[in-house]
């Protein structure tokens, strides 16, 4: 049986917290920042749990999660 292969995409959007969560970040914080008020562009930067239901999905993809 060879290897498991890290899904590279997934590597660079998805990390680890220290009691097995997974962690991504959100969208629409990188640009045309103008328009957005500023308690929507603080949300933005603060890192989110990712559901349990997706979670799964997600440890297939990353074999050392």
């Amino acid at each position: 049986m060879p290897k498991m292969k890290t899904h590279r995409g997934a590597a660079k959007r998805f990390k680890l917290t220290a009691t097995g969560k997974v962690r991504h970040g959100k969208a629409f914080g990188s640009h045309i920042l103008t328009s957005k008020s500023t308690k929507r562009k603080r949300r933005i930067r603060q890192n989110g749990i990712l559901d349990a239901v997706d979670t799964k999905n997600v440890r297939r993809m990353l074999p050392y999660l």
